[in-house]
This record gives C-alpha cells, structure tokens and sequence, in this order.
C-alpha cells in the first residue's frame, strides 16, 4: 500500500481550544501512524534525502543517525543511509551531507522579535562583536551607504562589557564624527541610550523639557541635551520617535529581520510584545503568514499595558474575549504574559517591592486568565517577586486547577531549590534566557558572585522542572541561539569572561532548545525533534556541535536552514 504523507499528516491536523488539545494531536498522530505502517511514499519517492551524515535527532533516546527523509513537510523516516534510501526514487533530490551535522531547528522561548522588526532595516546589530573598533568601523560602513538625513541605529542586544579592546562609553561628540549628516541612536540595553546632533534635533530633545516616561534626557549647563538619555523607557522612546514607515514598509523589515534569524539557526519563536506594543505591529507576520512566505513560525502571547485598578478592569474584560489555539502551525496565539502589572515588573539590578495593593490587583488579572483556560507566562527574576507571585498562583489553583494550562516563570534569575516543590506542585515551568550574555559583568557588580548562580542552571536541570533556553532578544541580548547555547555550555558571556557558575552539558542545552521549547508552544508532538511525523525543521552545521571544543559553540553557522521542508537560508559554503 502507498499514500502519500502529506495526505496522512494534513488528516490529523484537527484544531482543538482546550487546554490539553496537544495531547489529543498526539494522540491522534500516533494512531494514524499505526495504522499507516505500509511506506508512505509514491513511485516517485520522497521527495528529499539527507545521507551520509551525523543527524542529531533530539529524540527521547537521543538518537544520532545517519540519513533522514522528508517528504512535503514531514520526516518520514530516520536511520541508516541503507534503509532511508530505500525510499528514494527517481524524483527525490538526494543531499550528500559528507559528514556534516544536522540538528533540529531551534526554539527561542522568549523572544521580541516583532518589536525587534519594527525598525530592522535602519538597524546595525552589534550581537557577538566583541572589538569596540569594529563596531565603530560597522557604523561608519553604514553611514557611507546611506543618504544624509536617514535614520541609523543600535537598538538593544550589546553592553560595553562585551568589548575585549575598550569599554569607552559613546558620546555624542564621537557619534557626530562617526555620522554628522544622519540621526544616529544607541540603546544599551535598557539601560540608558546616547544620541548625535541630528538625533536631538530629530527627537525634538533641545525643543522640549517636558517629562518623558520611563526616560531622564542629560542635559548641561545652558539645558541643551547632551546626547545620553538614561533609563528603561530609552527602548519605547525611540520606537515611538523613530519613523517606521508604511505597511509594506514594514513587512519588508519583518521579512529581513526573519532571514536573519534563519540565518543564525532559529526556525522558531515565542514573541511577548513589549512595553508600549500593540497586536497591530503583528499585522505584517500575518500578511506574510496568509502568503505563505512566512519563513519562521511565530507563536506570541498577548499582554495589555496594565498599570491600576481602573486598568485591571479593562484588562480582564479583554482576557474574556482571548482566544488562543485559533492559528496555524507557522503562527498562533498561545496564551497570556509576560508583564501582568506594570508595578511588578521587576528588572535584573534594580531593587524591587511587592505591595499587596499590586500583587491583588496582579492576581485578578491572573485569575482572569486561569478562569479562560490560558497558557501563561511571567517574567519573574528577583526572589521577592518569585516568591509572591508562587503564593498567589497557589491561591488561584485552589479555585482553578492550572497544571494541564502549561504556565511557567520567565528569566527567573534567582529561583531558589525551595521553589521547585511548589513549582512542580502546579505543574509549572521555567524559561531561563541568556541576557548575561552581555549583561554578566554589570549583575556581578550589583551581586558578586552571587550573580555566577544567576539564573541556577545546574539546580534548574536537576529539578525536574519542564524547563527550556531561549534569549529575551532584541533589546536585553543577542539573537544568536549558539550564544546561547555556548553560555549555557561554557558558562561564558560574549568576550570570553565567565559568569555562570552552573553549567549544562551540550546534549541537555540542546535539548532544552529545541524539544524541550515545544512542550511550551503546546507543539510537542510535531516540532523539537527529527522524528517520523514531525515537521522537518533542521540546521546542517558548518561543524559538529556535539564534538568541537565547547569554546567553539558560540562559532557554529548553519550551512542549511529548512522549516518544514523548505529551505529558508542556505549559505554558499555548503556544496
């Protein structure tokens, strides 16, 4: 008997709004497969096969194989290179990996990539450039190639720290050398953020003394600003103030930012929104997605700018008209998060404060989202805010049980073992990110080495937690999933100075960034691995992740990027 896969796997993709309507998939899938058990494929074969390779396949066993199969969006089979081409026919294209590595495509569980998008185009990324020379040389080639009057700018995703030759601070006179005739904007994290002179002109900085949120622009003796602007709200301010452009406009940026992201590894994604973010600015990943060119899949989470009680009202009536589960496998809305109440929102270095005033109104928007039967995430770094968030989620669980609901702490810098019981109890998880990437140094400045147990990777792997890696990136760290991985790994922060003291093994990072990240997505029955009847997501690797010198992770390139079957990035160095 033959049938075609895509047949097979388009028959099982029934959409549930249930909370465990994963579980019903898998269920599904698993019974098709069964019952299918005849080859799966036409005369003609699949259509591709990977052979003569090291496939990685993640899968419970960790499996690593010699060939793999795909046909339309699907692997088909795993194994020797006998076996799987077998099922090569006189239409399948065949790929000679030569050794190489494949790995399933990685999973950032936390990311803001649609706020990243926005503005994408005008941007230089300093993400693992470790020379401040260069990075200046990288404004200046930008500069020669723009007409004067247009926008540059480094948004987020680098600290000083980073630099191995100067950590010399920017200033507005260095930026005007480097880009007299052009608005030129940094943003250190969301620390603070330097600007030139055609910048203050553009912000209107020398034009307005009025009060900014968020945001404290310097200024000198005569009250002219002097190109820093320090705090948080450095982020949305420029994104508020910097041109945009039009629809198209930004499905262009969205569509080159993804490439990027390709490029780098990442075949999937978990937005959050941000500060200031509306669910308009996913309007371009939709069109994309409608056209079917959307080369990553995108899942998000939905939160509202939340900040009293007259907005926790507004709030949980919105929470009654959420629908998740009501997209496609390329992009869908999985729940609720990441900031609840703007109050309590804490961030790494900056002492927080848990009023009962907030943490009651935090709850009813909370309970809001557990009434609806709503994944949930929140960011959760400091210990007070874990603690009293846990007491509060414990509290709401008396009234809804949330364990088939998925929820889980982001960040949670400092998650202590006492809160894994009560953690488990819930049936929660964590998302640890890797923002000490350029942000180690300043924490251990804030911390000491307390800070090298920020977040516990070690404890948190042993916990027996459902847990996953993913970046916070654009703004708090680099995109690069193999920065990522190579932290995870190494314990080392871009520039090569050690600030994690609670290391991982390769096979359990890659396994939390990859099948680990699909448990969160609820996707877990068809993403994270290289298995018959998962979608064929895969990176081939310029070099072999589970052999090279750990201090090489951070180097790895994919040659290769594919999502469901389809290549999204292919470099010129893989023939």
């Amino acid at each position: 008997m033959s049938i075609n896969a895509n047949y097979l796997y388009q028959s099982e993709k029934l959409r549930f709004s249930c909370s465990q309507c994963e579980s019903c998939r898998g269920w599904l899938l698993a019974v098709l497969m069964a019952f299918f058990a005849a080859p799966m494929v036409t005369i003609a074969g699949v259509d591709i096969v990977f052979h003569h390779g090291k496939i990685v396949t993640v899968d419970g066993r960790f499996r690593v194989v010699e060939a793999l199969a795909i046909e339309g969006e699907r692997i088909v089979a795993v194994g020797s290179n006998k076996d799987v081409l077998k099922l090569a026919g006189p239409q399948t294209e065949r790929v000679d990996l030569k050794g190489r590595t494949v790995i399933p495509g990685l999973m950032d569980n936390h990311a803001h990539f649609a706020r990243g998008s926005q503005h994408w185009l005008l941007e230089v990324r300093w993400d693992g450039v470790t020379s401040r020379a260069q990075a200046v040389s990288m404004l200046r080639e930008r500069v020669s190639k723009v007409k004067p009057g247009q926008w540059i700018a480094v948004l987020g995703g680098w600290s000083y720290d980073q630099f191995t030759d100067s950590q010399a601070p920017f200033t507005k006179a260095e930026l005007d050398g480097i880009a007299p005739q052009n608005p030129l904007a940094l943003q250190l994290i969301y620390v603070n953020g330097v600007v030139n002179t055609e910048a203050v002109k553009a912000l209107g900085l020398n034009q307005t003394q009025a009060a900014i949120a968020g945001v404290k622009v310097q200024r000198d003796e005569k009250a002219e600003a002097t190109g820093l602007i320090e705090g948080g709200g450095v982020a949305s301010f420029y994104r508020n103030r910097i041109p945009m452009g039009d629809l198209n406009a930004q499905i262009e940026n969205v569509r080159a930012h993804l490439q990027a992201l390709n490029a780098m590894g990442l075949t999937t994604s978990t937005d959050w929104g941000g500060y200031g973010f509306s669910e308009q600015w996913y309007e371009p990943f939709q069109m994309l997605e409608k056209r079917h060119e959307l080369s990553m899949r995108v899942f998000h989470g939905t939160w509202y700018n939340t900040n009293s009680a007259q907005d926790v009202a507004i709030t949980v009536e919105k929470i009654q008209d959420l629908k998740p589960f009501q997209g496609s496998d390329y992009m869908d809305r999985i729940g609720f998060g990441e900031t609840v109440l703007l109050g309590l929102h804490d961030n790494p270095g900056v002492a927080s404060s848990v009023s009962s005033e907030n943490l009651a109104l935090w709850g009813k928007v909370v309970q809001a989202v557990a009434q609806r039967s709503m994944s949930f995430s929140v960011h959760a770094n400091q210990r007070e805010t874990i603690q009293s968030f846990l007491g509060e989620i414990e509290r709401i669980n008396q009234v809804k049980p949330i364990r088939p609901l998925r929820w889980s702490f982001a960040h949670v810098r400092q998650l202590k073992s006492e809160d894994f019981v009560r953690m488990r109890a819930l049936g929660m998880g964590a998302l640890v990110h890797s923002q000490a990437n350029i942000s180690g140094v300043m924490l251990q400045k804030v911390y000491g080495n307390d800070a090298l147990d920020q977040p516990p990777l070690r404890l948190i792997q042993n916990s027996g937690l459902a847990w996953g890696l993913g970046s916070d990136s654009n703004g708090a760290a680099p995109s690069n999933p193999f920065y990522t991985l190579g932290w995870a790994v190494t314990g080392k922060m871009l520039g090569g100075k050690r600030v994690l003291r609670q290391t991982i093994t390769r096979e359990e990072a890659l396994i939390a960034h990859t099948r680990s990240n699909a448990y969160f997505v609820f996707r877990e029955s068809y993403l994270g691995s290289l298995e018959p009847g998962k979608y064929a997501d895969l990176l081939v690797l310029d070099r072999d992740y589970l052999s090279i010198p750990a201090d090489d992770i951070m180097k790895i390139k994919p040659l290769m990027t594919m999502v469901g079957g389809k290549r999204v990035f292919q470099s010129p160095l893989l023939h």
